[in-house]
């Protein structure tokens, strides 16, 4: 599994990891042996939230025994973002992960609490060593621009937002923005949640072609175009064992400066939008 640097947390990190979202929503055991399966193929970046149900305690199950080979990640939501209720929210989160720390520590979305009392509350959390490093998910360039003015350089750790091969909008202001400033952009939901290319397609037929060249499927070339560069990190999800195991296969995968020619064809950025889409 190739890695790089994530962001302005500065330590080494798959490119390719795990998300949790609606993974409560199947086969507990399954799920758990999904994510114990995704550690072993490499993909030690977990992702989780407060917000997806019972995902926080199935992966403190997942990851028993093996917490310091995991890059933790979980989010505080907007409606708890306040100063107090940020350190309450991430003690309630260090719960039910059974761990003392979090490697990062989102808030999930903008809300109506003041971001520098976010922010104030993350650099606490940091500073008592609950959280190693902070982040923010499902911000535009212009929320960015407001969090570095309060934080300053060197503070944002990453940015995690909605990416996928039919969804490409970040690539306007985001991503750019990103780069200029050293933080990671993490892309969720890079399969289009449910809404992937179909094989008959005009988009899944270059998908196939490229992955035959490859050996590889059409999912695990999404994923090696998704993470392409610097600073992009992917986060999918994989319900069972062999799913975890195709998307761990994507992080060695190389595409040639021609595959991401018919690929960034065939699934074109388009204009920019007015708001940043979110899931």
């Amino acid at each position: 599994m190739n890695t790089r640097c994530f962001g302005n947390a500065r330590k080494d990190v798959p490119i390719i990891g795990q998300g949790t979202w609606e993974i409560d929503r199947g086969d507990r055991a399954v799920a758990i042996e999904s994510i114990r399966d995704g550690l072993d193929s490499g993909m030690a970046h977990v992702d989780t939230a407060e917000m997806y149900g019972d995902a926080e305690p199935l992966v403190a199950e997942a990851i028993a025994g093996r917490r310091d080979e995991v890059f933790l990640v979980s989010k505080v939501l907007p409606s708890n973002a306040s100063a107090k209720g940020t350190i309450s929210a991430c003690e309630r989160s260090l719960g039910r992960l059974k761990t003392d720390r979090l490697d990062c520590y989102l808030l999930h979305w903008r809300g109506s609490y003041p971001l520098a009392e976010t922010i104030a509350a993350f650099e606490e959390l940091r500073q008592a060593g609950k959280i190693l490093s902070w982040g923010v998910s499902n911000f535009d360039a212009d929320d960015l621009d407001e969090a570095l003015a309060i934080a300053g350089e060197g503070r944002i750790a990453c940015n995690q937002v909605l990416y996928h091969l039919q969804e490409r909008a970040i690539e306007h202001a985001v991503i750019p923005w990103c780069e200029a400033h050293g933080v990671a952009v993490v892309g969720y939901s890079p399969f289009g949640h449910g809404k992937f290319p179909k094989p008959g397609s005009p988009g899944g037929r270059v998908l196939h072609a490229i992955a035959e060249a490859h050996d590889a499927t059409p999912r695990q070339v999404a994923l090696a175009f998704l993470s392409r560069r610097p600073p992009l990190f992917t986060i999918p999800k994989a319900s069972r064992g062999e799913h975890a195991a195709e998307n761990a296969g994507a992080g060695l995968l190389a595409l040639s400066d021609d595959e991401l020619g018919r690929i960034d064809a065939a699934f074109p950025v388009g204009p920019k939008p007015r708001s940043l889409p979110m899931l």
